[in-house]
């Protein structure tokens, strides 16, 4: 769990330290150059965890993890009682922060 979450965070700081990067270069630059984001920026979360989240990045690629129905099927499958809770676990955590990354990438496109 506490991987996953390190991970999100990490994630999360790499994509806003690269936004700011960029944003002081322009100022630094007079604004000439545009910035341009890495490939692998998050530009747009949608859907929710029942229906299924799409991620996608600034590259255009797309990332579409389980359904939640999907994920719990799968924690269903693992031998033990600790790996079936960690599994568990480790998927609410990743919806969760799917969605409050959404939120995120929502207040900063549209200021709500």
């Amino acid at each position: 769990m506490n991987r996953m979450l390190g991970a999100a965070l990490v994630a999360a700081a790499f994509t806003a330290g690269s936004f700011g990067a960029g944003v002081a270069a322009g100022a630094a630059s007079g604004g000439q150059d545009a910035y341009k984001p890495f490939a692998d920026t998050i530009v747009d979360i949608t859907g929710d965890k029942v229906h299924g989240f799409t991620i996608k990045r600034y590259d255009g690629s797309e990332l579409s993890p389980p359904t939640d129905s999907e994920a719990r099927a799968e924690c269903r499958e693992y031998d033990t009682e600790l790996d079936r809770t960690r599994c568990r676990v480790e998927t609410r955590v990743w919806y969760r922060d799917l969605g409050q990354t959404k939120r995120a990438l929502n207040f900063a496109k549209h200021g709500s």
